[in-house]
This record gives structure tokens, sequence and C-alpha cells, in this order.
């Protein structure tokens, strides 16, 4: 016996949501970044214990925040206009 016929229909995200997503998407991707260039980086200068974690912390949030934010413009681009 066939299903009936409930069909659903996708609606497009927002101009916002999609600029959301686009900078959620990169600050993920940029702390990944951070996280290793962070540690290679730190360890090169003779960083040890709690100085480590706080170069790439601050790395992380650094390379996510640029990422980020040119992933949200590129995702404007091309998803509101």
């Amino acid at each position: 016996m066939p299903v009936g016929g409930s069909v659903v229909h996708a609606q497009k995200p927002s101009c916002w949501g999609t600029i959301k997503m686009g900078f959620m998407m990169g600050f993920t991707v940029g702390m990944g970044a951070g996280v290793i260039f962070g540690t290679f980086g730190g360890l090169r200068m003779g960083m040890r214990g709690r100085e480590l974690l706080g170069g790439i912390g601050k790395t992380m949030l650094q390379s996510g925040g640029t990422f980020g934010t040119f992933m949200a413009i590129g995702m404007g681009m091309r998803g509101c206009l």
C-alpha cells in the first residue's frame, strides 16, 4: 500500500542564518588550525605548562576569529546576494 502524499518543503535559511553558519564553520576550522600552529609555535619558543596552554588558547581564538570572519563574509556573499 503506498504511503500518503505528505510533501516536505525545505526552506532556504535566512541571510543572517547563512552568515552565522559560515562564521561557526570558519571558527571551528580556525580553532583546529590554531591548536596545531599554537602548539608547534609555543614549543619552538620553549614554552611549557600554563604558559604553553595560554599561548595555544590565544592562537586558537585569534585564528578562529579571523577564519570565521572571512567565512562569514564569503557565505554572506554567496547566500544573500
